[in-house]
């Protein structure tokens, strides 16, 4: 009988566990997805394809901007999609130094090719190979090994079971709020998400680990075992096999690099796409292609529109970085109030969506509350700043307070107002 409250795992839930998943928690991560469109990019919205997947969601993976969405919160199975949160938090261990991605990862009998589930995608790992975890990775991305999804999560966690505790901690933590995990491999219909939610994940997943799509979800094929992952006996005839990565568009779409495909009876054929274009990023996830044979190509042609429609429409624009300049202030300490775009401290207003053929050139203006009286707290609302193009606004960011500013004293306040009254 198997003691799932031995000391290893009392001390993995209840210190090592809270630990990690503390350290996981970064100060500031991308903005969540946006779906109040611009009325800017509406006149571009209607040429959008019909797709045959029952649920899509596709944004500009940079500014959050949803630029396309259909049964976005209709919960599906994510099938082998659930490997990317599996390498998520592999990637934030091995970010925060708690493993390195060359340690060599003990194989248990759970993580062996011949204990998956029947029907499943294998890397073929076996009894005494010798594998690091950028191996286990690849095996995960390119292979979509559910045998390497058991392997990653024993190199995180003491059980699959305390592993799978981390992902759905995660998952609330990213905001992901209907999705939910029972496995690491997605081989279960009981792994659940929402196109929205998984878009909203893909796009913490690139913000988070850039590399990842050159080292892991770009390469083209992956071969395991190599002879210097048998023992010495089997070296001489190690076997190797030779699997293609299963993202079809990284062969036949233009700027696609990553992220991963899935499929299950219970959910159909999805996919989770990124692609990159002339300094534009769009992030898209496709759910439920139909599960018959030709469900495969209907769900890479859906893809493949989505991303031909968005690259041939929109663009990212970020605006130029400089200083904003500071704002008159009546009846204060001081003479002048320093102001920030409410989406970042320098200027450079988050960037944002635009359609593919404004904002070549921008002006920036400021429009101020007038008159701005103290006392005025830090991150106060005093304006926007304004940016607009040859044809009009393109736009609008509202400018705080970069910290508080107290009044003045009595006859500064009394001075003031007099300006103020013949000012008018």
């Amino acid at each position: 009988m198997v003691n799932f409250f031995g000391p290893r795992r009392l001390l993995f839930l209840f210190l090592v566990l809270p630990l990690k998943l503390a350290a996981q928690n970064p100060a500031a991560g991308p903005r969540p997805l946006d779906y109040d469109t611009p009325a800017l990019l509406f006149p571009f919205l209607a040429g959008a394809p019909g797709i045959n997947s029952r649920a899509a969601v596709l944004a500009d993976a940079e500014t959050g901007t949803v630029l396309y969405a259909k049964n976005q919160d209709g919960e599906i199975p994510p099938a082998s999609l659930v490997k990317l949160m599996t390498m998520h938090l592999v990637l934030k261990e091995a970010a925060a130094g708690r493993v390195s991605l060359d340690d060599t990862v003990p194989l248990g009998e759970k993580s062996w090719a011949i204990n998956q589930p029947p029907r499943s995608s294998l890397m073929f790992l076996a009894p005494g190979q010798t594998v690091t975890l950028r191996e286990i990775l690849l095996g995960l991305a390119v292979s979509s090994g559910n045998d390497a999804a058991i392997a990653a999560a024993l190199s995180a966690a003491p059980t699959v079971r305390d592993f799978v505790s981390m992902m759905n901690f995660e998952a609330r933590r990213m905001g992901l709020v209907k999705t939910r995990f029972t496995e690491p491999s997605g081989i279960s219909e009981n792994n659940m998400t929402t196109a929205g939610e998984f878009a909203l994940f893909c796009r913490q997943y690139i913000a988070l680990h850039p590399e990842s799509l050159a080292e892991f979800h770009s390469v083209p094929e992956f071969a395991y075992p190599k002879p210097q992952n048998t023992a010495a006996a089997f070296r001489g005839n190690s076997r190797t096999i030779v699997q293609n990565n299963r993202n079809a568009l990284l062969k036949t779409f233009p700027g696609v690099d990553g992220l991963k495909t899935g499929y299950i009876d219970e959910a159909g054929y999805n996919i989770a796409l990124t692609a990159e274009r002339d300094g534009t990023r769009f992030v898209a996830v496709l759910l439920g292609a139909p599960a018959s044979p030709g469900g495969d190509r209907l769900r890479d042609k859906d893809g493949a529109e989505l991303l031909s429609w968005a690259f041939a429409n929109f663009r990212t624009v970020r605006p130029p970085a400089g200083d904003l300049e500071p704002a008159r202030l009546w009846k204060g300490r001081a003479d002048w109030a320093r102001l920030k775009p409410a989406e970042g401290a320098a200027l450079n207003p988050a960037s944002f969506t635009a359609p593919k053929g404004r904002a070549g050139s921008l002006r920036l203006s400021a429009e101020i509350a007038d008159p701005l009286i103290a006392p005025l707290p830090a991150d106060y609302p005093v304006g926007d700043l304004v940016l607009s193009d040859e044809y009009g606004e393109v736009h609008r960011v509202p400018l705080l307070t970069e910290s508080s500013y107290e009044q003045g004293n009595i006859f500064k306040r009394i001075w003031h107002s007099l300006m103020l009254l013949f000012r008018r």
